[in-house]
This record gives structure tokens, C-alpha cells and sequence, in this order.
């Protein structure tokens, strides 16, 4: 479904991913691993069209995205987390899930029900300010946000981060499902060991702006575990 070939990313003259090479199999979740600072939320921004590519391809559906402006790419159905969330901190739940229905190919004006029947804390909290909400629930707004646009690829920033873990377990329940039940095909960025052998079926693991290792999920051993994940 998404296949990144040959990136190149610079920060001024730091070369911060190196013709780096990803494949997310359509109906699985991927997920993206490493250390903080080898480059995956840079990797995600450049497929978002958030920062420009220097070199090299991002084809989705076999079309190649680089050329498209970021605003281009959520109506082909790219959902995207980023960490930190991100949500409107003044506008009502209902108006932050609202906000992705432009995007939709049907064009419809309602919130979809089953985004409720995911999380329902949103649909009790529907009139709440986002900025009131806790950081588990702002997590699930963010979430459901983006799956409003109704997207084929859901693409999740670190979605555990500062997240309590009764929430945590829930968001990777909800993960499942979306792919396992649904199809929806991820690709997730997440640092929780346990939580990526859980959700996840594939691994690709960045060092240093590069891809070092990747593969099924149950070939993530104790050795690679260590020599690039381990802090």
C-alpha cells in the first residue's frame, strides 16, 4: 500500500534519513522502531508532505505522493496521529471530530456512529472543550479525528506517550480491531515494547537515519532488541 524508496531528508546540512527504503503491507500494522532521534516522526512527516523530500519516492497506491501538497494527501485516505496530538484546545470534541468531514469522499455531514461506539468517552463529552479533556482522551479525539475522514492507511505518532495505562490498553484494543477486524491497514510509530509486540504484525527498526532491521514481528529477538532499541 505504501512504499517509501530511496529517501533523503536534511535539517540545514544534517543528513537526517538516508535513502531510506519502507514497505507497509496493505491489511497489516507496521510498526516503526528506534531510539529517539534516528528520524521516525521525520519519516512521517515527509510521507504527510509536512517537510519537503530531497530525494527519493512515496508511492501510495502506486501513485507517487512527493509532488502533492500536504493538503492533498488526507482526501486519498491517509489518516495521521502526529505526536503530541495536536487537537484544537478550544473547539468542543464534536467540532474537533467534525473538522475531518470536508476530507470525506462521501461528502457526509455527520460524525460516523462507530467512531462513538470506538470511543465512547467522546460521544459523553461531545459539548467538552478539547483542552479539558485528559491526555487519554485527548489521545482518543485525536484518534477519532482522524479516522473520520474515513482513511485507508492510519498512520499513529507515538499514541502511548504520557498516556496512563488502563487508556494505553484500550488504544491498543482499538488498534487491533481497526486492522484485524475492519482491514485498515497502520503504520505505527511506538517506543512500548509490549505494546508494538501486541498491535503489531511487522517491524522496521531506524538507526541513525537509517533502516537496520525489519521483518515479522516475531523476528524481533533480544539481540536486535538490544543493540538498537534498548536505552
Amino acid at each position: 500500500m505504501l512504499q517509501v524508496k530511496g529517501l533523503n531528508q536534511f535539517y540545514g546540512q544534517s543528513h537526517t534519513l538516508w535513502d531510506l527504503d519502507l514497505d507497509v503491507t496493505e491489511g497489516q500494522c507496521t510498526c516503526l522502531m528506534g531510539r529517539n532521534g534516528v528520524g521516525k516522526t521525520t519519516l512521517l512527516q515527509s510521507i504527510m508532505g509536512l517537510l519537503p523530500v530531497k530525494s527519493g519516492q512515496i508511492d501510495y497506491l502506486g501513485q507517487n505522493i512527493v509532488p502533492l501538497a500536504a493538503e492533498k494527501r488526507a482526501p486519498l485516505g491517509i489518516g495521521y496521529v502526529p505526536q503530541g496530538r495536536q487537537i484544537f484546545p478550544l473547539l468542543t470534541v464534536e467540532e474537533n471530530l467534525r473538522i475531518g468531514l470536508p476530507v470525506r469522499a462521501d461528502r457526509a455531514k455527520q460524525v460516523p456512529e462507530f467512531i462513538y461506539e470506538l470511543f465512547p468517552v467522546l460521544k459523553e463529552m461531545l459539548h467538552r472543550r478539547g483542552g479539558d479533556l485528559s491526555g487519554g482522551q485527548q489521545q482518543q479525539l485525536a484518534i477519532g479525528r482522524a479516522l473520520v475522514i474515513n482513511p485507508k492507511l492510519l498512520i499513529l505518532d507515538e499514541p502511548t506517550e504520557g498516556i496512563q495505562p488502563n487508556v494505553v490498553a484500550e488504544i491498543g484494543d482499538i488498534i487491533r480491531r481497526l486492522n484485524q477486524d475492519i482491514g485498515l491497514t497502520v503504520l505505527l510509530v511506538e517506543q512500548k515494547l509490549p505494546f508494538a509486540r501486541k498491535v503489531a504484525d511487522r517491524f522496521c527498526i531506524l538507526d541513525r537515519g537509517r533502516q537496520v532491521a525489519s521483518g515479522e514481528m516475531a523476528a524481533l529477538d533480544d539481540k536486535l532488541v538490544k543493540q538498537y532499541l534498548t536505552v
